[in-house]
């Protein structure tokens, strides 16, 4: 209705770097594929978004995957030693005031969907939950023709299903999500990456106690 307020949500995407997340937020947002790869330091965008003839304001944080980095310290005057760390994928500020996130892994890289695990447990451990509004993304499936697949969509599910939370396969570059059928839980629905983010809209809303508008962000103290 005209002068209603829309309701304000913030998503962060999160996942190790190179599974797609920035290619996943741009071609949800601009409607395009980003073909090359830059290492993302945080991008925050704001997109109205209609779920179930409901209109929400939402922020939608790209954050840095692991992106490595080089430090000199000098000992002496002849030696000099280099150290590399990573920046960790998740920051503290990530489990504070956040309604939902997008956990991204990359259908090629076990690694990646290793890691989906940790950061799901930091981010209830920051938190104090049981668990989290949270949709769980293969992405990169338009390689899945090829050998380099490593992890099987039926593995996906089952680590959704033990987090309880939605589950998909992605591709950017194709824009197009596959999911459970929510007719058939054996059949697979094919949907466009717009999908992904009203999961999420869906699985904070249902988090939301029917007595008030608007659902609790969480409100993290990290030590």
């Amino acid at each position: 209705m005209p002068g209603d307020v829309l309701k304000k949500r913030k998503i962060a995407v999160l996942g190790s770097r190179s599974v797609g997340k920035s290619s996943l937020v741009v071609q949800f947002i601009e409607n395009h594929f980003v073909e090359s790869y830059y290492p993302t330091i945080e991008s925050t965008f704001t997109k109205s978004i209609n779920y179930k003839g409901v209109e929400y304001d939402c922020d939608i944080i790209d954050t840095a995957g692991q992106v490595k980095r080089l430090f000199t310290v000098t000992l002496s005057r002849n030696l000099v030693c280099f150290f590399q760390d990573e920046y960790t994928i998740l920051n503290s500020k990530h489990a504070i005031g956040i309604h939902g996130y997008i956990l991204v892994y990359s259908v090629t890289s076990r690694k990646s969907f290793d890691m989906v695990q940790v950061v799901y447990d930091k981010i209830v451990n920051f938190c104090g939950l049981n668990s989290i509004p949270c949709v769980i993304v293969g992405s990169k499936t338009d390689l899945q023709q090829s050998t380099s697949r490593q992890v099987p969509a039926n593995e996906g599910q089952e680590l959704a299903n033990n987090m309880h939370a939605a589950w998909v396969e992605t591709s950017a570059k194709t824009n197009c999500n596959v999911e459970c059928s929510a007719h058939d839980p054996g059949a697979l629905a094919i949907t466009s990456i717009a999908k992904v983010f009203e999961l999420c809209l869906g699985e904070i809303e249902k988090r939301t106690p029917s007595n008030k508008t608007e659902p609790p962000a969480s409100k993290c103290i990290v030590m």
